[in-house]
């Protein structure tokens, strides 16, 4: 895992990152294997990463780069979408902001741990084709699968955020 200027203890958070990204997955009915990338950064990196690819010029929270047109509900593993040299399907990258983790876990009164498993499971949903825009149907129906996968990921609560 790449890391730019992230403290040592979210070098410790893979086994969480793992966790959550598996139950994300299965909860969405995905059985291919699947290869999600996920880099945590600083505020900087990622308020440029956002400049360059949204044209949104501050830091956010976490940032979604899906590498398959899919439609939300899970993908169906055609042979054109497995990446034949590794037998998986790459689904994208995943970007999250340590320091933007650290401030809403606070913001919101709770754990890092649960800000951090709540962005990914956010995140996936992306890379399978989920969006929420502001008002939309898509963003109930996006809400609704974030809180039925933190409610499968062990040791996490569902503390609406």
């Amino acid at each position: 895992m790449r890391h730019s200027g992230v403290k040592p203890q979210d070098r410790l958070q893979i086994p969480l990152i793992k966790h959550c990204v598996r139950t994300a997955l299965m909860a969405e009915g995905v059985r291919a294997p699947c290869e999600v990338s996920v880099l945590i950064v600083d505020d900087k990196e990622i308020k440029k990463l956002n400049r360059e690819h949204r044209g949104i010029d501050k830091p956010t929270d976490v940032l979604s780069f899906p590498m398959q047109a899919l439609t939300p509900g899970g993908p169906k593993a055609e042979t054109g979408a497995i990446d034949p040299d590794t037998g998986r399907l790459p689904l994208g990258d995943i970007v999250l902001s340590a320091e933007r983790i650290d401030a809403q876990a606070r913001a919101f009164g709770q754990t890092r741990e649960r800000e951090m498993a709540y962005l990914i499971a956010h995140s996936v949903l992306h890379l399978l084709g989920y969006d929420h825009p502001d008002g939309s149907e898509g963003k109930k129906k996006m809400r609704g699968r974030e809180k039925a996968i933190m409610r499968e990921i062990e040791g996490i609560s569902d503390d609406d955020k």
